[in-house]
């Protein structure tokens, strides 16, 4: 049985976005609280009945929370200017290593607005 499963993660971050018209409400700073869905993909081992337990993903995604959460995220090396693309690129690269079955990484700005990458 293929599956595909997720699990959810938050902080809350101030950005701007300098790319952004000099007048445009997203180029001032700003702040969020960020949500981000770490999806899995992969068959499930018979044996276990399972893809992977949901503790080995928050293990892997824990740290770039505690990097992430109560900051200034165009200060971080590699997220000068903080779209949700480049964001859900630079969690994706952050979390590749640790977890070879990534299929996206889903940022939320806000709960309407999100943005889903997957390594492409």
């Amino acid at each position: 049985m293929h599956v595909r499963l997720s699990k959810t993660f938050h902080f809350e971050a101030a950005h701007d976005l300098p790319t952004f018209p000099a007048d445009h409400k997203c180029r001032r700073l700003h702040g969020h609280s960020f949500r981000f869905d770490v999806v899995v993909e992969g068959d499930v081992d018979p044996a276990k009945g399972y893809l992977i337990d949901y503790g080995e993903i928050k293990v892997a995604a824990e740290p770039i929370v505690k990097q992430l959460d109560h900051y200034y995220l165009n200060e971080i090396d590699g997220l000068s200017n903080p779209t949700a693309e480049n964001l859900a690129r630079w969690i994706w690269q952050q979390l590749k290593p640790a977890l070879p079955m990534l299929a996206a990484i889903v940022v939320h700005e806000t709960c309407t607005s999100g943005c889903e990458y997957n390594g492409n």
